[in-house]
């Protein structure tokens, strides 16, 4: 179980969780000299308020946090999570008015979380009773598998190239018993993944297709793909020097889709699950693929570039066409793809798309149940013409500045036919500022309620 988790039962200060309607209640059940410490310290539950207690030796006795929402918004699930930073070391439970319990607990571990590779790690002592009913053990999966995501995501391009997301996930295969391979370099042309090869070949950090597969070969298969651009120059078409500072995030998506795949096999779901990763860097130099040039691709269609800044749907478009050859019963793909969907959504909404109603209505149910918010936006028809070529069968960017992620969306879906059901998630993969569950730094978006569709759809073993 997650080192900051105790058993359910465990004697430990209460952190009454309080809404502005309950406190005058709670002010009478509270000792007096708690309750005139409060008073005095100004608590009003206001969200995100808290105080600790003392009681009559100076000891902390208690902690009140106020969890109201403001205004017309909803209450953050998270929310009791921000006090996790934030108190002294010791035992704490959660009481009052939580809302999800499980939420609430998951927000603890979730905000714990830190990243201190480079810097002497400073450890979160402020430990959680498990409140009654909830699964120790399915929160350490989420809470564990999410880290692991941040951990690659918030880690320099330096140390995380193509070869190390492969070590990832060879890491990830040693630990659950999973079979995975790696197709490298020049043999990614003779293997036929020409768009892989082409957007990874300017780059002394060979360009690869890593593939994973786990479990048995008679469950459902549910294939997973992450956009793993270890860093994004933009290509010959070069990113102004903010637009690259992020970039060593460009591999989120196959960060989120590791994650996802680690909380399906740590639960040990009943599914045959695939995990495709194209690993590259979008460098610069003599070897670079041009603006202008006519790629060919695994599925047959052949690609105009007219953006060497739009890679991730080339590398993506390689292996969802591999992916689908098998029709899956369940693809998803996770990708850090474009400014246009954070211009339309913000970071903390990554759009979705997908043609299947049914898979949506689940998709959008679930961002709500497990707090791992997403949107959907429309694969609308008649903008598929925007990525017309007059010399291919289509470009990889449209024509003009209008609807990047839909048209975006329309590329990737003209590489995916014999899948029962597929959706792409647009994710940013990076939180700007820290809010309850949520630090700042590299984020792992999508894969919870992946995680809790197939989870839904086949079963546990």
């Amino acid at each position: 179980m997650h080192p900051l988790l105790l058993p359910a039962g465990t004697p430990a200060i209460p952190v009454h969780c309080v809404a502005k309607a309950d406190w005058l209640a709670l002010q009478e059940k509270l000792a007096p000299v708690s309750r005139s410490f409060a008073r005095a310290q100004g608590f009003e539950a206001r969200t995100g308020q808290h105080v600790l207690l003392p009681d009559a030796a100076g000891s902390l006795a208690a902690v009140l946090l106020g969890v109201d929402a403001v205004g017309p918004r909803r209450r953050d699930p998270f929310a009791p999570g921000r006090l996790v930073t934030s108190l002294p070391p010791g035992d704490y439970a959660l009481a009052g008015d939580i809302g999800d319990a499980g939420l609430a607990a998951l927000g603890w571990l979730l905000t714990a979380y830190r990243f201190e590779r480079y810097r002497k790690p400073k450890p979160v002592a402020a430990r959680l009773v498990l409140p009654e009913g909830v699964d120790g053990e399915e929160l350490s999966n989420l809470a564990e598998a999410t880290a692991l995501a941040r951990d690659l995501v918030n880690t320099s391009a330096a140390d995380l190239g193509p070869v190390e997301i492969e070590a990832a996930m060879r890491t990830l295969a040693e630990t659950y018993g999973a079979e995975v391979g790696s197709t490298v370099g020049d043999d990614l042309l003779a293997a036929n993944f020409p768009m892989i090869h082409a957007v990874g070949r300017a780059s002394t950090r060979a360009p690869r297709l890593i593939d994973l597969h786990w479990g048995a070969a008679d469950h459902p298969k549910v294939t997973l793909v992450g956009k793993g651009v270890a860093f994004d120059t933009g290509g010959l078409n070069l990113k102004t020097d903010a637009g690259m500072l992020l970039m060593k995030k460009d591999m989120g998506g196959a960060a989120a889709a590791i994650a996802a795949a680690r909380m399906i096999m740590q639960a040990k779901l009943k599914v045959r699950l695939r995990l495709l990763v194209p690993a590259v860097e979008n460098a610069v130099s003599g070897a670079s693929f041009r603006p202008g040039d006519v790629l060919p691709s695994r599925k047959g269609l052949t690609v105009e570039i007219g953006n060497t800044d739009a890679e991730g749907r080339l590398i993506l478009a390689d292996a969802l066409a591999l992916a689908d050859e098998e029709a899956p019963e369940l693809l998803i793909d996770f990708a850090t793809l474009t400014g246009a969907a954070r211009v339309a959504l913000g970071p903390d909404l990554p759009p979705f798309y997908t043609h299947d109603d049914g898979l949506a209505a689940e998709i959008a149910r679930l961002s709500a149940a497990v707090n791992d918010p997403v949107w959907r936006m429309p694969l609308w028809p008649p903008y598929d013409g925007m990525l017309d070529s007059k010399i291919a069968d289509l470009n990889n960017v449209s024509g003009g500045a209008f609807a990047g992620s839909v048209t975006a969306a329309l590329f990737l879906n003209r590489f995916v036919e014999k899948s029962r059901s597929y959706a792409h998630f647009d994710i940013y993969g990076w939180n700007p500022s820290s809010k309850p569950g949520r630090p700042e730094g590299g984020e792992c978006q999508a894969a919870r309620l992946t995680y809790a569709l197939a989870k839904q759809l086949y079963g546990v073993r």
